[in-house]
């Protein structure tokens, strides 16, 4: 179906791929897995007709069929609403739909210049395109694939500029999914959907008939959605290929590491022991050179120098052995990824009671929200806040962090509680400063050079940290709200979709990094992986009510 041969592409002096080739059958559901950077990206737009690679050539067979491509940034017209971005995915089936209609009415009443087998081939020909783009059932379709997303009772007549960042990228998923084309590719599509959502797209992707080939980095998605991994090295440019599932890829992969790590101790272990020995004989040789066989006693003068040459003989033999152990036998030290290194300071301790939220309540427009919430976050707990879109998650944070007043009820933080809010839109960060100034800003005792050492830790390296934040990418601007948080030495953390934009590797080390931090956590989160293994609670909101559960 899709055909990738020996794809490279680079830009400038980098090179992003190299040599690159696979095939993706028709029913596969094919994960590409890597580090953020690595070009998977760049690798869906060339697939996708939007970039030209370098070297290499993409064929699908059959050569027209069709293709569906969601990228992360998604694009609308200015003006457009919801149901004009739906009309323009339904387009093909309702203009079909108007010719058959047409072609219809004429074969009733023919009209002077058309003829009625000519009439009937038209017809055919328009109802054959109309069960292509869906036929009867795409009205049915339709209303599934948005109440699955979570868009059902969204107005059709909003402007979608005045959508959420979440909710404009599910309409876009939205229109694929209802096309239903031969081949999907998806670039995160996971990254703005609740757990409800992430749950019904693995469903959907399980049923469908034709061939998918998606990036993200929801762990627990791809270990349910995908049949496949395709794993991009970021060294080597090229990647690798994984049958079967993300979880038994990374089972592989982990014995794969282990092996090597065993391989390369076993080896320094041998170079070290070869060497001890090839010192031993030298020395050895050198005793004996100094000895007995340098006295006036002919016998002990051959003799020792007998033994002497045999030691250096065999020293050298020992040498020639680590010499290739050294080159073409060695055993590369399995590398280090470079991952975030996040650490938080060390809590004084405080407040047993952190946060306590008494009959909270907040309505829109006299529209409640939710109501009656009375619940308590105590010292040390970390808890998971849950719920559909809409649910007001990001609302609760905002009313705890005291950016937003309740319409009732009352927040009490406890004594020494110092917070820090990382929200969902990065909009607590300046465009036009730098990731430098940002630290500098809120940890002003830092001099040059520690607030360069700090920010190296969440993997600001050299010159970064004096590029303008306008020019960041989404990752990279996670990981500055995070160093953020980090130079402020806050004890209760309010993080609203903190790991949306960050790859696996550092999600996990994030993840590593609250699990030791010692204050108290509140996150708004839909890895199901991160609740998991970092939560100790959840509160979960649903119909304008909070409800706790303790893990």
């Amino acid at each position: 179906m899709l055909h990738v041969s020996e794809i490279s592409k680079s830009y400038g002096p980098e090179t992003i791929l190299s040599g690159v080739s696979f095939v993706v059958n028709p029913g596969e559901r094919v994960a590409l897995i890597g580090p953020n950077g690595c070009g998977k990206t760049t690798l869906m737009r060339i697939i996708a007709g939007q970039e030209d690679p370098d070297a290499g050539q993409i064929r699908f067979d059959p050569p027209g069929l069709s293709l569906g491509y969601l990228p992360q940034a998604l694009e609308f017209e200015a003006g457009e609403t919801v149901a004009d971005a739906l009309a323009r995915a339904t387009a093909e089936h309702s203009q079909a739909w108007a010719d058959m209609q047409r072609y219809a009415a004429w074969m009733a009443d023919p009209p002077p210049d058309q003829t009625l087998p000519a009439l009937a081939e038209a017809y055919a020909d328009a109802e054959t395109r109309f069960e292509t783009a869906g036929g009867y059932v795409l009205e049915a379709r339709l209303e599934a694939v948005l109440d699955g997303l979570g868009l059902a009772e969204v107005n059709r007549n909003l402007p979608v500029e005045h959508l959420s960042g979440g909710q404009k990228t599910r309409l876009g998923l939205a229109g694929l999914l209802i096309q239903a084309p031969c081949l999907l590719l998806l670039d995160e599509p996971t990254n703005h959907l609740d757990i409800d959502g992430l749950a019904w797209l693995e469903a959907w992707l399980r049923n469908y008939d034709g061939a998918v080939l998606l990036t993200s980095h929801d762990r627990t998605f791809l270990g349910t959605a995908v049949t496949r991994c395709l794993v991009m090295d970021p060294s080597s440019q090229g990647l690798r290929d994984f049958p079967g599932t993300y979880s038994a890829f990374v089972e592989v992969q982990a014995r794969e590491r282990e092996r090597q790590w065993q391989a390369y101790r076993d080896q320094q272990d041998e170079i070290a022991r070869l060497r001890q020995a090839a010192r031993r004989l030298r020395g050895q040789a050198k005793m004996r050179r100094g000895g007995k066989g340098d006295s006036g006693d002919k016998f002990a003068k051959g003799f020792y120098s007998d033994q002497s040459a045999g030691s250096v003989a065999r020293a050298k033999h020992i040498e020639r052995r680590l010499e290739r152990l050294l080159t073409e036998e060695r055993v590369e030290k399995p590398a280090r990824q470079w991952q975030l290194r996040t650490a938080f300071a060390a809590d004084d301790g405080g407040a047993r009671q952190v946060v306590r939220l008494e009959n909270v309540a907040k309505a829109f427009n006299h529209q409640p929200l939710f109501s009656g919430v009375n619940l308590t976050l105590t010292h040390g707990q970390r808890i998971a806040l849950l719920g559909p879109n809409g649910a007001g998650k990001t609302t609760l944070l905002r009313i705890i962090a005291g950016e937003l007043a309740p319409s009732a009820g009352h927040v009490h933080l406890g004594a020494g509680v110092k917070t820090g809010y990382m929200a969902q839109e990065q909009e607590i960060l300046d465009p036009e400063t730098t990731p430098y100034d940002t630290i500098r800003t809120v940890a002003p005792g830092m001099d040059q050079t520690q607030a360069r050492t700090f920010l190296h830790r969440f993997l600001f390296a050299g010159d970064e940290v004096f590029v303008k934040i306008r020019h960041l990418s989404f990752g990279q601007r996670s990981r500055l709200m995070l160093a953020h948080l980090g130079a402020q030495g806050c004890n209760l953390l309010l993080l609203d979709e903190p790991i949306n934009h960050l790859d696996i590797p550092s999600r996990e080390s994030f993840e590593e990094a609250l699990i030791q931090f010692p204050g108290s956590l509140l996150a708004i989160v839909h890895d199901r992986a991160f609740i998991r293994r970092v939560a100790t609670g959840i509160w979960e909101m649903r119909m304008g009510r909070v409800t706790e559960q303790m893990l």
